[in-house]
């Protein structure tokens, strides 16, 4: 009997190792689950109405089989169809409150005090290959506002607490192969998170991971580098995992292409051995001779792919996208991306856009960083939490710095595994240069609390990433006692009249401003309006703890020993609309309004941010109800010299002082205001002038073709005109769009921070009104191959029509 027990054993356990390893000679798969999702209202507060939640038991067996709403076979066919990312408080009406958390927010009806819109429920169904038996189910979030819990058939998985970090879960032992698999998440946003908005859904995208029993696992590949001249040595470490129940053995190679695809280098087979459930890391390093470097300039991206192989056989393959550069920071003389110094010229950001939310489509991404950098920007802060992977992947490609920031300063079990989750995530990427461990805890920044935690996350910050160092954003002026004292870069929010004193004392401390200016202003608005409540469109407005452009700015140019700073914000967004509140459901700090329209700040820092010719003139010149009164007259420009002229008619010379914007006085009438200026001897020349009017609608897109993809889009941004084509700068019509084709509007937006229209309209009634001769539509590509035809009608006005062709 002895015997034949163990012939039989020995039979199994090869059986074992044959099933486990044998046919696992596939790549690891990546399928987006964004697709066909079900969507329902819960509710906080009665649990008859978010389907017996709470008075059903749910979690005391593994596997429900009661039909709850966690049960495959619950009945969801009434529920509204949706793709994510998905962002349910974008389409809320707005609700006054006098609530300080509605007035951050934006004045959506979420959080704990509306309990029938904090709760969404999902439900995705979804198959797989039964020739799948056998390997790695992995579920993978980007993206959960918040506090998310997960089941899959019945069974729960895993809460995920963070509304800014995603995470995988293992659903191997949960998978249905004769039928329907069904992900159910209850999210719950009855908890704030930020003073912002934040939206609240799945909003950003879903993956499935089919991994081998050995394979690498979620951002398991980490990739640096070193340069030396013209050569680089790549070190990539490579991550392998065993889930077979043998221990297993094989080999692990890696190899760089070029921006082509053309392989450049490759190492040899290392060898491993794995027990059960064991993990090991495998280093190896590559030279790369005449490396291109990744710059602001010229992103260049190569790619690195790392393999493993069992028996002959590829059983795993990873691939990313990385950068060859070198970035240096000095305490006296600034930053230096490599070798080159650069001044930081930053914006600071959330993460919404007009119309659409939270949940920005990946081509939302470039949109947004191309403005940004079409102004000189060359910095990026993702404020105040970890940005979407798809943000990075744009910096990456288009050459933007991005200061990567962990959401709070906190050293507990779950903002340690939030960081860690960061760090692993984002290394890889060329754009992220420095990592911030928090922002403004006023509580704990100053003593020995904030110290310690700073420490924690700091050593943890140099052991997943050495390459790189960190920062905190610190609202405090020339105090060093608490994160300070072990900080390696001081961040000052703010406080910029003490950055100087600061230096004297610790002149061995990098500086950066990680908050600067917040000059709030509303685009195309002249005069200050407490009713509307608008800001003037200059330069003169800001909070008491902030400054005007021009004070910070002129502080950090001339100053070598600032690294730069990052203006609080690039772009408008929802929420903190200082220095109102109802019905102001927007914030007035961005340069660029909530739509990317720039106000006449960008072309205060455009002016010297780049070396383009830059005359700009404001405000626009239609007073009919000031003719004979003064009017301040701002001319922003790099020029050494401009003549301003009113009808012909010169109002004097002056000479342009660096960092600064001149500024007349004129008496108004009617006609064209010029400026004519000189540039290193060369004559530029901008005008203004009064328009007639509104006779017609025009319609600029940014793009004429489209993927056949379902994920590309279109920015379509509308002007109101008089004949002679000039925006007619106070038209505030109502616009009407409608699409034909296989294509969606998924949002409309205009930049008014009291506009109360809706963001997203039902499908054949999408309108929205222009604010100071503007607007927006976004379009969401279809699946096949069509022609688009978008057509922009306003009542009274010449309409027009933008034609797309979507194409495979």
């Amino acid at each position: 009997m002895t015997k034949i027990s163990i012939h039989h054993s020995a039979k199994f356990a090869f059986l074992l190792l044959f099933i486990l390893v044998g046919f696992q000679c596939n790549s690891q798969k990546k399928i987006n689950l964004d697709e066909d999702w079900k969507f329902h209202f819960g509710n906080a507060a009665d649990v008859t109405k978010d389907f017996d939640y709470g008075k059903t038991a749910l979690l005391h067996k593994s596997n429900v089989f009661a039909t709850t709403i966690v049960h495959p076979k619950f009945i969801d066919t009434t529920w509204s169809k949706i793709n994510v990312p998905h962002d349910w408080v974008v389409g809320l009406p707005f609700v006054k409150s006098e609530q300080v958390e509605m007035d951050s927010h934006g004045y959506k009806p979420v959080g704990g005090r509306y309990p029938e819109t904090s709760i969404g429920w999902y439900r995705k169904h979804f198959t797989v290959d039964k020739n799948d038996e056998g390997k790695r189910f992995e579920i993978q979030f980007d993206g959960i506002y918040r506090n998310a819990e997960i089941w899959v058939n019945g069974f729960y998985v895993g809460t995920n607490f963070s509304g800014y970090v995603g995470n995988s879960y293992d659903i191997t032992d949960y998978m249905n192969f004769e039928g329907d698999n069904v992900l159910v998440v209850r999210v719950d946003a009855s908890q704030y998170e930020g003073w912002f908005y934040e939206g609240a859904g799945i909003y950003r995208h879903v993956w499935l991971n089919i991994n081998n029993n050995v394979h690498i696992p979620v951002d398991g590949v980490f990739v640096h580098s070193k340069v030396d001249g013209t050569k680089a040595t790549v070190t990539v470490e490579t991550e392998v995992v065993n889930k077979n129940l043998v221990t297993s053995s094989g080999t692990v190679y890696t190899y760089i292409t070029d921006s082509n695809g053309k392989q450049i280098t490759k190492t040899s087979e290392q060898k491993f051995s794995l027990s059960v459930n064991g993990t090991t890391t495998i280093k190896q390093k590559m030279a790369v001779s005449n490396a291109t470097l990744w710059s602001l300039e010229n992103p260049y991206l190569y790619k690195v792919v790392a393999v493993v192989k069992q028996n002959n056989q590829i059983v795993a393959q990873k691939k990313v996208n990385f950068g060859i550069r070198t970035i240096a920071f000095d305490s006296k003389k600034g930053f230096f991306l490599n070798g080159k110094h650069i001044k930081i010229q930053g914006t600071n950001n959330h993460q919404d856009h007009a119309g659409i939310g939270s949940a920005l489509p990946d081509f939302m991404q470039y949109y947004r960083i191309n403005l940004l950098k079409k102004m000189g920007s060359n910095a990026y802060r993702a404020s105040h939490n970890a940005p979407t992977a798809e943000l990075l992947a744009a910096c990456d490609s288009l050459g933007m710095l991005v200061l990567d920031e962990q959401r709070l300063l906190n050293s507990s079990s779950e903002y340690i595994d939030q960081f860690k989750r960061i760090l692993r995530r984002d290394r890889n990427h060329p754009s992220v240069f420095l990592w911030s461990i928090g922002n403004e805890e006023q509580n704990i920044q100053g003593n020995d609390y904030g110290k310690r935690i700073a420490k924690s996350l700091l050593a943890i910050q140099q052991e997943l990433d050495p390459s790189r160092t960190a920062t905190y954003a610190a609202d405090m002026a020339n105090d060093f006692k608490g994160v300070n004292e072990v900080i390696p870069i001081r961040g000052f929010n703010y406080r910029e009249y003490a950055v100087a004193d600061y230096h004297r004392d610790h002149p061995n401390q990098p500086l950066l401003g990680t908050e600067m200016g917040s000059t709030v202003t509303t685009r195309g608005v002249y005069e200050k309006d407490e009713i509307r409540a608008y800001v003037p469109d200059q330069d003169i407005t800001h909070p008491w703890w902030a400054s005007k452009a021009e004070t910070w700015w002129k502080l950090a140019a001339e100053n070598d020993y600032w690294l730069g700073g990052f203006v609080w914000t690039g772009f408008d967004y929802r929420g903190e609309p200082t220095p109102y509140k109802w019905p102001n459901i927007s914030s007035h700090f961005g340069i660029l309004d909530v739509c990317g329209f720039p106000k006449n700040i960008f072309y205060y820092y455009k002016s010297w941010w780049t070396n383009e010719d830059i005359l700009h003139i404001s405000p626009h010149w239609n007073w009919p109800d000031k003719v004979g009164k003064p009017i301040d007259v701002w001319v922003n420009t790099n020029a050494d010299d401009v003549e301003l002229f009113l009808n012909g008619k010169s109002l004097g010379k002056k000479v342009m002082p660096r960092n600064s914007h001149l500024q007349w006085q004129v008496n108004y009438e009617p006609g064209t205001i010029e400026a004519v200026a000189y540039k290193n001897g060369r004559k530029l020349t901008s005008k203004v002038e009064t328009t007639s009017y509104a006779t017609k609608v025009i319609a600029v897109a940014d793009k004429n073709s489209v993927k056949a993809d379902g994920k590309d889009g279109i920015v379509v941004n509308i002007s109101i005109v008089d004949e002679q084509g000039r925006e007619v700068p106070n038209a505030n019509n109502k616009v009407y769009f409608s699409l034909k084709g296989d294509a969606n509007i998924i949002g409309v937006g205009n930049g008014d921070p009291s506009s109360h229209e809706a963001d997203q309209c039902e499908k054949g009634l999408w309108q929205r009104s222009a604010f100071n001769g503007k607007c927006q539509v976004i379009l969401q590509a279809g699946k096949t191959i069509d022609a688009l035809k978008l057509e922009v009608t306003s009542n009274g006005l010449v309409p027009t029509t933008v034609e797309i062709s979507q194409n495979k």
